[in-house]
């Protein structure tokens, strides 16, 4: 059949549009791909050449008040290998695993793993010398990636504040682990290509990401004074041998911690050689038991805020015991004190005394300065495991309940919790949470990223109350039971504390938590100071005995470690015949060699220079020594 010229060319052109609308369509298509999509494609497929050595960042530093280290890094290079750049894997298998101290079979089947990229376990933050070791032996498809590790420059020094990191520099504990988030920075990269076959492509550049290192993280800690706590922990360990120690430094002004210590203790970077119940329980902030005679200031301070008491005037009449509901509860002093003004009572740390205390604010009164004082409540501290201690619920309290609480008996608290209460009670009455962590630093501009301020929790008492106990507990340990941690010179005020330790519901023979807690100076505190000792060996089991002298002896060095001047105003000390006499220095400045020989009698001096009148002497004027003890004397015309 003969078709028409007209049907044809209505074909033709019919095919003709076709043809025109596919090819604008692929047209399109290939426009879209081109520029719409050319770079998304090109980077899947720089993706599927692509192979990623990973550099770790930095961790932050963490660092004391004053720019001290405390946790560091230092370089430690990885092992990676890409399995398919190995061509002779059994060769560079034998080779690899010599270097490293591994079995051949393992590195083998590393060197034959269907991966991208493997990391050598065994080749994790090694030396730079067994680095060097592995480059010398140029194996094919083995790199070494920049790593570093965690370092910890003073070995157990402020172990369980510090906590430690792990293999991957992730914060494990204490505050490597509060703060690992601010700490551990983000991941870098250096990036080259390589073909289907795994061969690299040296016509590509590689691409290096840099790694952004953590935030430096800035301290209360005061590296002295931390150095101080850790000579006299280490001193009383080798002395009295406990179960365990505790200790901290406070300012009671903010609530800034200035030390933290506990012993047993640990090397950061060998946590793994002690059992894990030593490294997780940071004992000043975990630890709870019963405080004894040191929870009696809160006891006196809430019988002086509430106007229940006159220390100077009233007396109390102390046998040795007071029957509660029929109950005898005994004073440490078998006998008594007899007839006392409650001044000695405070001073004495006398338990049917503070009974008494008790009896007059009622139970109601009593828990309730109790609990604002911050017992029975975390404090709030940065550091992750504290306890809360326990309490009496309030209307099981009868009694006897009543009466053990008012001198620290049945009721179980942290140290952290009685370091707080009486930073309160002698700071003009001002609960504040404790902290350690002061700044967040950026490393590279040194920008201060988060800087923590003294919170104010609530005012416990007024400032003519906490006066009024600043001085109390001043003659305590001028005249009472914590002379052992009389400073000459610094008003030191404190109270001693000697707990029974439970179990299983009854008490330990022979087994105590010996405690003292002190400040100063007395007038204007700018240090608390808590000690406990958990069953000293070899010794009478008192506060005041084992306690109260490394208190002392930390508060000594510390107040001039901050250059606190000595005070004037002191109380006397009452002294035994076993203190050696104290002399006041006296004002030799102007004083001739002849004035000098007729003026120190029970001095020694040391003179420097070679003129013939003082100019310069130390110790200061008015600043006590003992009898016998040298005077540097600085001479000139």
């Amino acid at each position: 059949m003969r078709v028409s010229n007209v049907t044809v060319r209505k074909r033709l052109a019919l095919v003709l549009v076709v043809g025109i609308l596919v090819f604008f369509i692929i047209d399109v298509r290939l426009g879209y791909v081109q520029f719409m999509l050319g770079d998304f494609l090109t980077g899947k497929a720089k993706d599927s050449w692509s192979r990623n050595v990973p550099f770790e960042p930095q961790r932050g530093e963490i660092v004391d008040r004053n720019g001290v280290a405390l946790a560091t890094n230092i370089s430690a290079p990885t092992v990676y290998v890409v399995p398919r750049q190995v061509d002779d894997p059994d060769a560079t298998a034998s080779k690899l695993a010599e270097a490293l101290g591994m079995k051949k079979e393992k590195a083998y089947q590393h060197l034959t793993k269907k991966a991208m990229i493997e990391r050598i376990q065994e080749g994790r933050k090694i030396s730079h010398e067994k680095a060097k070791e592995i480059r010398a032996l140029n194996l094919k498809g083995v790199y070494i990636a920049e790593d570093s590790k965690r370092h910890y420059p003073f070995g157990s020094y402020l172990s369980h504040v510090l906590g430690f990191a792990g293999i991957d520099n992730q914060g494990l504990m204490g505050l490597e682990l509060f703060y690992d988030r601010q700490l551990k920075g983000k991941k870098g990269s250096v990036q080259f290509y390589a073909d289907a076959k795994q061969q690299r492509m040296n016509n590509m550049a590689d691409d290096y990401q840099p790694p952004v290192d953590g935030l430096d993280l800035k301290l209360t800690i005061d590296s002295k004074i931390q150095t101080i706590m850790e000579r006299e922990l280490d001193i009383a360990q080798a002395k009295y041998n406990p179960d365990g120690i505790i200790a901290i430094a406070m300012n009671p002004n903010n609530g800034e911690i200035l030390a933290m210590s506990s012993r047993p203790d640990f090397d950061p970077a060998n946590f793994r050689n002690v059992a894990p119940e030593i490294y997780n329980r940071n004992l000043p902030v975990w630890s709870t038991y019963e405080p004894g005679s040191t929870f009696k200031i809160i006891t006196l301070a809430a019988a002086i805020e509430e106007g229940k008491v006159n220390l100077e005037k009233e007396h109390f009449h102390d046998p040795g015991f007071v029957e509660v509901a029929g109950a005898k509860l005994r004073c440490w002093k078998k006998g008594g004190h007899g007839s006392q003004t409650f001044l000695e009572v405070v001073q004495n740390s006398c338990n049917p005394g503070f009974v008494e205390l008790g009896e007059r604010l009622g139970k109601e009164k009593l828990f309730k300065y109790v609990k604002d004082f911050g017992f029975g409540q975390k404090t709030g501290i940065d550091l992750q495991g504290e306890g809360k201690g326990i309490l009496f619920n309030l209307d099981r309290v009868g009694p006897v309940e009543q009466a053990t609480t008012a001198f620290g008996q049945g009721v179980s608290v942290t140290p952290i919790q009685q370091v707080a209460a009486v930073s309160a009670a002698v700071n003009g009455g001002i609960l504040y949470t404790p902290y350690i962590a002061k700044e967040l630093i950026d490393p590279v501009t040194g920008e201060v990223v988060m800087k923590k301020s003294p919170q104010a929790k609530r005012r416990v008492i007024s400032e003519g109350t906490s006066k009024e106990i600043r001085h109390a507990l001043e003659s305590v340990v001028a005249q009472g039971s914590g002379k052992n941690a009389f400073v000459d010179s610094y008003r030191v005020g404190g109270k001693t504390g000697t707990a029974q330790k439970a179990k299983d519901g009854r008490y330990l023979e022979n087994n105590h938590i010996v405690s003292f807690i002190g400040f100063a100076p007395a007038d204007d505190p700018q240090i608390v100071i808590y000690v406990a000792v958990d069953n000293p060996k070899g010794t009478v089991q008192f506060g005041g005995v084992v306690a109260a002298p490394i208190v002392g002896r930390i508060m000594e060095d510390s107040l001039r470690a901050l250059e606190v001047k000595p005070r004037k105003g002191q109380i006397e000390k009452e002294r035994t015949w076993l203190d050696t006499p104290m002399i006041e220095v006296p004002d030799l400045t102007g004083m001739t060699k002849q004035e000098l020989q007729q003026q120190l009698v029970n001095l020694r001096l040391d003179v420097a220079g070679e003129g013939n009148k003082v100019v310069k002497q130390l110790p200061s004027p008015g600043v006590k020594i003992k009898e016998g003890a040298t005077i540097r004397v600085y001479m000139n015309d």
